[in-house]
Formats: structure tokens, C-alpha cells, sequence
């Protein structure tokens, strides 16, 4: 009854005065006046009427619980953000569980060095204040990614990056390699529109200047060995605005994105690439920019770099790279031989043993 009472007074200072639009007379604050008869019958304030609309009171009882909803995530997620910490310098923000000071500390320490490599690299100017997130459980991580395939991530229209601290002491990943990575995703976006820049060159680059290392937890296996030797590349045009989700798939996308951008350094130089990349940022299209900076087409760089891939990559490299599993499967393969000898041994000894009874 105190929730009814509580939803009339509401209506009755509805901020929109009731202006009703719609088959159901929703008002812009999402409000019914048939939900309101309604909500007056069951308190006893009107007598009963036949023309209350019933669909209108459902279609507002649905709305209001849904907003009540919404309420009740945000409430939750403010009270989970009340329980972090935040430390703010005049170039950027870190927000961190309370047990993390120190590695706050260290963020707000290394920062500057980190920024100043990424603007003397890319030759740009990170004109922005970030805010990093450092997580400490991995399960509350892995809720925001919806995978265990990743130790971090840039969110690059908020100007935010998200590190998972639980895997920054597990070998490679380092938290200064980790924070030079997703700053080089903010400094990409910041100068080139996101219709610019292709994903894969996005990923190559921020690969490119932190020593090859990625956000990626990455199998062993290379997996680009085996797609170079069986031809099952991702072309890159799938590589254009999104990786493929599944562990695999990904992996091979991320080395293919880091090979393609170490092929092109090695091809072109570096200073191309730069030149590359501010034509992206002048608002060329990835073909136009790489035809203007390399002389070829997309198309042709994609072929060139997969012959060049065809080439240093034997089955010799293969076997070298899997000497392990190789020396796994035929110590399996000589058990199996070994038993089966021993099997076909005690049935040859148990017909002897046979025979012998017989005389």
C-alpha cells in the first residue's frame, strides 16, 4: 500500500504535466493515468469503473518494473565503486581496489615515460587525461569481458583503460608492457577516426611498440605456423571492424595483425608507417593511405606479406616449434606398440600352454 501511495504522489508531481502520447497515454516520465486508477481502486480513494484500460495498466506495470531495475544495477554498481580508491595527477586518473595502492602508485610513476615514448614514436601528442581501472580479482574481470582470453582492454571513446592486476606478475605481462599497450589504442583513436583505422592495424601497431606483447593470453603453439603451412589465413578484410571470438580464431587474428605490421617495418621502414598513419588521420581510407605510402594495393600487400610468411616458415620451423608434442605423440605411439606386443605375447604363451595339456 506504501509503494501505491508513493507511485500517486509521484504522478501527481509528474515534471512533464502529464502530456500524454502514445495508444497506452504514457507520459514522458513513463507514466499511465489508467495506472493511476488502478493504483486509486486498490487503495479505496475511487469506486470501481468499467472503461480502466487494462492494457495500458500492463504495459505500465512493465515499465515501472524495468525502471526499478535499472535503479537497482545502478545502485549496486555505485556501491561497488564506492569500495575503490582514486588517485588523480594532472595527467591522468587511477581508480583501483584499496588493497592496490601500490601498484596505483607505480601506475602514476611510470605513466609519464610511457606517454613520452608512445609521442616520440607515433610522433603525436596525447592531448588527453585517461583514467585507469586496475581490477584486482579476476573473476570481476572476466564479468566485464565475458572471456579468460584477455589481461586487459581499452575502452577508447571513454578515455579508459582496464587491467587485470591478478595476471600482471604472471610471465610475460608486466604491468608497464600492459599500460604501453592500451595507451597506444587511446593515442591511435585519438588522432584517427574509428572508420580509419581497421582493427588489425590497430592491434598491429599497439603490438608494434610494445615489444610484440599484446592484451592476449596466448597459447604456446603459434598458431600463424599452422595457417601459413595449410593456407587457412583470416583474410584481412574480416579483420576490418572486429576479431572472431573464439579462442583460436583470435589468437591467429592477433599474430597475424602483429606479423603484418613487422612485415610492413621491414619492408617499408618505419618512417612509411608513421606517414601511413597520418594519412589515416587526414581521413584516407586504408587502401588510399597504403597505395599512397607503399605503392601497392591492399590486396597486394596481403599476398606479398603471405608469400614472405610462405618462405621463412617450413615444416622444419613446424616440427622445431612442436618438438614436444611430436616427441609426446610417438612416445604414446610406442607404448600402445608395447602393450599390443605384450597382449599378442600372453595369448601366444596361453595356446602353447594349451597344446602341452593336450599330450
Amino acid at each position: 500500500m506504501a509503494f501505491l501511495a508513493l507511485l500517486r504522489l509521484a504522478y501527481k508531481n509528474c515534471p512533464c504535466m502529464h502530456q500524454t502520447k502514445g495508444q497506452f497515454g504514457f507520459c514522458e516520465c513513463g507514466f499511465s493515468s489508467e495506472l493511476i486508477k488502478f493504483c486509486d481502486l486498490l487503495l479505496g480513494l475511487s469506486a470501481p469503473k468499467k472503461n480502466i484500460n487494462l492494457s495500458s495498466i500492463w504495459f505500465s506495470v512493465i515499465r515501472l518494473l524495468f525502471f526499478i531495475f535499472l535503479l537497482f544495477i545502478v545502485s549496486f554498481e555505485s556501491l561497488y565503486a564506492a569500495q575503490r580508491s582514486v588517485i588523480q595527477t594532472n595527467e591522468l586518473v587511477v581508480i583501483f581496489d584499496e588493497s592496490l595502492g601500490a601498484a596505483a602508485k607505480e601506475v602514476t610513476t611510470i605513466y609519464p615515460e610511457i606517454k613520452s615514448e608512445l609521442e616520440t614514436l607515433l610522433r603525436w601528442k596525447l592531448n588527453l587525461k585517461p583514467a585507469v581501472l586496475l581490477v584486482k580479482e579476476n573473476q570481476t574481470f572476466q564479468r566485464m569481458t565475458g572471456n579468460n582470453f584477455f589481461v586487459a582492454f581499452a575502452v577508447p571513446r571513454k578515455k579508459l583503460i582496464v587491467i587485470d592486476y591478478s595476471k600482471m606478475h604472471n610471465h610475460p605481462f608486466t604491468l608497464r608492457i600492459t599500460l604501453k599497450h592500451e595507451l597506444c589504442h587511446l593515442l591511435l583513436h585519438h588522432h584517427i577516426g574509428t572508420d580509419n583505422l581497421p582493427k588489425w592495424l590497430d592491434e598491429g601497431i599497439a603490438q608494434w611498440v610494445s615489444d610484440g606483447m599484446s592484451e592476449l593470453i596466448m597459447d604456446k603453439k603459434r598458431v600463424l605456423d599452422e595457417a601459413v603451412l595449410t593456407g587457412n589465413y583470416l583474410p584481412l578484410n574480416a579483420l576490418t571492424y572486429r576479431f572472431p571470438r573464439d579462442r583460436r580464431s583470435v589468437s591467429l587474428a592477433y599474430e597475424e595483425s602483429k606479423s603484418l605490421v613487422m612485415y610492413m617495418e621491414k619492408e617499408f621502414g618505419e618512417n612509411e608507417i608513421i606517414s601511413l598513419l597520418n594519412d589515416l588521420k587526414t581521413g584516407d581510407e586504408i587502401d588510399s593511405a597504403i597505395r599512397k605510402n607503399f605503392s601497392i594495393s591492399l590486396d597486394e600487400l596481403e599476398k606479398t606479406w603471405h608469400q614472405h610468411l610462405t618462405r621463412t616458415t617450413t615444416w622444419f620451423v613446424y616440427v622445431a616449434i612442436h618438438i614436444y608434442d611430436i616427441l609426446f605423440f610417438l612416445t604414446a605411439l610406442t607404448a600402445i606398440y608395447g602393450f599390443v606386443r605384450l597382449v599378442i605375447k600372453k595369448r601366444a604363451y596361453k595356446d602353447d600352454d594349451g597344446d602341452d595339456d593336450e599330450f
